[in-house]
């Protein structure tokens, strides 16, 4: 039986002449495993939206959505909330009590269940995923990635027939966000629950799913198994991005045999392969690294805690970023990044340290003159920065620097900030943040929400920027994005640097953080961290 039948569904959003999506049928079958993939602002978010009757957006829709055989708005509120669970992009978004132990009875107390009821749930799901350590801890005390965990654990203790996820791991480290993906295929194997998850990191995600559905411009593109799908394209499709590295670095070689799809089938095809003589180097590796004696922000001895009696965040944080270099800052789920770049800004004060901005400490920045042409910040909570109603009212003034992106946000112009979808609300963020033409630019978490596509382009704008003078400091969770633009990478650790080199040393070096191309070509190839280099190895090529 299927669980959702979606026919020749469209819809478009108030005042949009644009549909955000069109004529879509698609039929899940009960236990499947689906990734919805595809460019920002191709519809994944809006669709995934009309699967969850009380997050249906205001607009015109036609077509049909059937939930188990009947219309999904005749679904009692009860009913969906207890039938079909929601996790979404950001982990505070959906946490409403105070202890884990509440959040997981939360529901179930909303439910009417009886209280043996729920302590048998609870204690179940807790054990189930692995909850059990800090299960009367405070969700306020909870890393990024417990946070994810505990709201996937909470949606689950309702035991729904269908678990809809919108983009769970784009605040997470990558190695959190592993661990979220290994959670979630369990559950599908061993509950027999259907998923359907919106996600761009390809690498985890796709050897784990049964279909793929690629959605571009509110249709669907392509809807089969990831490797039916890799099999089918050639490396002039604008969709390559949305594959591994492994499928790739396969059809950029040609597409012979098997596609591989994983890192470890990405390894065999290596070693099956005649490797080409020579050792490309990606253009990480051999860019300019910035103004080794000229120093934009220096950061000497910085501790920080954010109450008296608490630990320290930051711990003697020694960094130092070159004047016109992109310099990326790596590392876990609080680990202290964020906090790094509140202390640059001048958000918080450390309690004992120098911060220096261009040679000159930032409390001899006066009058705000810190934030004219000196220093911005595109914030990890980017719905901070908007203060109007429209996107065209948001943007007024930055008229410039729209023109200037390779990014057309004409279209949304007329809409809401908060109706965007995550990378769209990125792009218009990183608008107003270069609207005062700084000498420093802070990017948190910058590609969240952004397709492959985008983020090609996105990586291109930065390198863009910096030739025009611009220094940039990059914190990210997103290995590969800062593979493709960063000079250097700092790995952050307990409230400090544990270890900052050049980035090809850097990906060359780690085994987690690093890229899948790294992992597929470790001890097989030298100094190859990108799928350029890697395709260039074997003979492939990007044209």
């Amino acid at each position: 039986m299927a669980v959702f039948e979606l026919c020749e569904l469209s819809f478009s959003y108030p005042n949009s002449a644009k549909k955000a999506l069109e004529k879509v049928n698609i039929t899940v079958d009960q236990g499947e495993f689906i990734a919805l993939a595809g460019p920002t602002g191709s519809g994944k978010s809006t669709l995934l939206r009309l699967l969850k009757p009380e997050l249906m957006q205001n607009g015109d829709q036609s077509g049909t959505i059937l939930f188990c055989g009947n219309p999904i708005g005749d679904l009692p509120p009860r009913e969906s909330a207890a039938r079909i669970g929601y996790v979404a992009q950001s982990p505070e978004e959906q946490i409403v009590t105070d202890k884990v132990w509440h959040e997981l009875a939360f529901t179930l107390e909303n439910l009417g269940k009886k209280q043996q009821e729920i302590a048998r749930r609870v204690a179940e799901t807790a054990a189930f995923f692995g909850i059990a350590p800090w299960y009367r801890k405070h969700t306020s005390q909870l890393s990024g990635g417990q946070k994810q965990l505990l709201n996937l654990a909470a949606v689950m203790v309702s035991e729904p027939e269908a678990l809809i996820l919108d983009e769970p791991t784009a605040q997470l480290d990558p190695i959190e966000a592993a661990r979220f993906f290994d959670t979630l295929y369990k559950l599908n194997r061993e509950t027999g629950v259907t998923v359907i998850i919106s996600e761009h990191r390809a690498e985890e995600l796709l050897p784990l799913c049964d279909r793929m559905i690629l959605l571009d411009h509110g249709t669907v593109v392509y809807d089969d198994a990831p490797r039916a799908i890799a099999q089918r394209m050639d490396k002039s499709s604008p969709y390559l991005p949305y594959l591994t590295a492994a499928s790739r670095v396969f059809i950029h070689s040609g597409g012979a045999g098997e596609c591989p799809l994983s890192v470890r089938e990405g390894r065999k095809f290596f070693k099956s392969r005649e490797i080409v003589s020579g050792n490309p180097h990606s253009p990480s590796a051999t860019a300019p690294p910035g103004k080794e004696d000229c120093a934009a922000l220096e950061m000497k001895d910085v501790f920080f805690r954010y109450h008296k009696d608490g630990a320290d965040v930051l711990n003697g944080l020694n960094m130092t970023v070159n004047e016109g270099e992109i310099f990326a800052v790596l590392g876990a789920n609080g680990c202290g990044k964020s906090t790094a770049a509140a202390i640059m800004t001048g958000v918080l004060k450390p309690y004992s340290g120098k911060v220096k901005l261009f040679g000159k400490a930032l409390k001899e920045y006066k009058n705000g003159s810190l934030y004219r042409e000196n220093l911005s910040c595109l914030p990890q909570d980017v719905e901070s920065v908007f203060l109007h109603a429209t996107v065209r009212e948001e943007l007024r003034g930055c008229e410039e620097i729209v023109n200037s992106l390779p990014f057309d946000l004409a279209p949304l112009y007329d809409r809401h900030p908060y109706d965007l979808s995550g990378g769209e609300r990125q792009l218009v963020a990183l608008c107003k943040a270069l609207k005062s033409n700084p000498r420093l630019l802070i990017l948190d978490e910058p590609s969240k929400g952004l397709d492959p596509n985008a983020k090609e382009r996105l990586s291109e704008l930065l390198r863009k920027l910096q030739s025009s003078g611009l220094t940039i400091i990059l914190i990210s969770h997103d290995i590969e994005f800062a593979a493709s633009c960063a000079d250097r990478c700092a790995l952050f650790f307990d409230g400090g640097i544990a270890a900052c080199e050049s980035t090809s040393d850097f990906m060359c070096g780690n085994r987690c953080y690093t890229t899948a191309a790294s992992r597929m070509t470790r001890g097989i190839l030298r100094n190859v961290y990108t799928v350029d280099a890697a395709a260039a190895m074997i003979g492939g090529d990007r044209s």
